[in-house]
């Protein structure tokens, strides 16, 4: 199966500034975040690593970081989800 890169330039008031995401078909091989606290992220790209991004974009859209309205795993969300549109 072709893997598909996406490189994602977050918006709103979060710490990372890009997210790299590596997708095979409807399952996420590898994400990694450019900024934001590293053991969040990290624990973030492990955790969603194998499963189906529409489960992925499920469970983590519209988390919030404080009064941000957004946060990194949101920002992942987003990215998937403008990937399906595309």
């Amino acid at each position: 199966m072709d893997t598909k890169h996406i490189n994602y330039k977050t918006s709103g008031a979060v710490c990372s500034k890009n997210i790299h995401i590596e997708l095979a078909g409807d399952k996420i091989v590898r994400v990694i975040f450019e900024g934001g606290c590293h053991g969040n992220t990290q624990g973030v790209s492990r955790l969603v690593e194998g499963m189906d991004l529409n489960e992925v974009i499920s469970r983590l859209e519209g988390i919030q970081c404080g009064r941000r309205g957004t946060s990194c795993p949101d920002q992942l969300a987003g990215a998937l989800k403008k990937n399906k549109e595309l």
